[in-house]
C-alpha cells in the first residue's frame, strides 16, 4: 500500500474515532438540575415537584422543604435531552393542590420556563427546555 493512502486512511480511522468518542461523551455525560423557586407566598408546608422527560413520563418526584419563601433542588445524574417541570405549593401539606369552587388553584403553583395556560395548564411542549451540561433554572409561582 501507498504511504500516502495509510496516511489519509489513518486520518480517517482518527477522525471516526474522534467522532464516535464526542457522541458518546455528550450522549452519556450525567448532568446536574439545580431549580431555584422563588416569590413563595410564605414558608408554610412544602414544594411538590415532578421532572418530566420529554415523553411526558415522570422520572422524579420531590417533596422539598421552603425557607426564607424560597426552595431550592438539585437532581444529579441526568443525561442531555429535553425535560420539563411542574410544581405547587402544598401550604396545608395534604398532598394535593387546594383549588377554589371553579377549579382554579388556591397554592402557589407554576411550570418550567415559568409558562402559564389560560383555561388549564399550558401545553407540554412550552414546559420542555434542554439540559447539554449542568444548568440552573429560576422559576417563580402564580398565585
Amino acid at each position: 500500500m501507498h504511504k500516502g493512502s495509510q496516511r489519509k486512511n489513518m486520518m480517517r480511522i482518527t477522525i471516526i474515532v474522534a467522532i464516535i468518542v464526542f457522541i458518546s461523551y455528550n450522549s452519556y455525560s450525567q448532568h446536574k438540575l439545580e431549580i431555584e423557586i422563588t416569590g413563595l407566598r410564605n414558608d408554610k408546608g412544602y414544594v411538590m415537584l415532578q421532572l418530566f422527560d420529554s415523553g411526558e413520563q415522570v422520572i422524579d418526584s420531590l417533596m422539598t422543604p421552603i425557607s426564607g419563601k424560597k426552595c431550592n433542588v438539585t437532581i444529579p445524574g441526568l443525561p442531555a435531552d429535553s425535560y420539563a417541570v411542574r410544581y405547587y405549593h402544598d401550604e396545608n401539606m395534604n398532598g394535593k393542590m387546594e383549588t377554589n369552587m371553579f377549579g382554579k388553584p388556591t397554592e402557589g403553583y407554576g411550570f418550567s420556563n415559568n409558562v402559564t395556560g389560560k383555561f388549564g395548564p399550558p401545553p407540554f411542549n412550552k414546559w420542555l427546555f434542554e439540559i447539554t451540561g449542568d444548568r440552573k433554572i429560576n422559576l417563580v409561582p402564580v398565585y
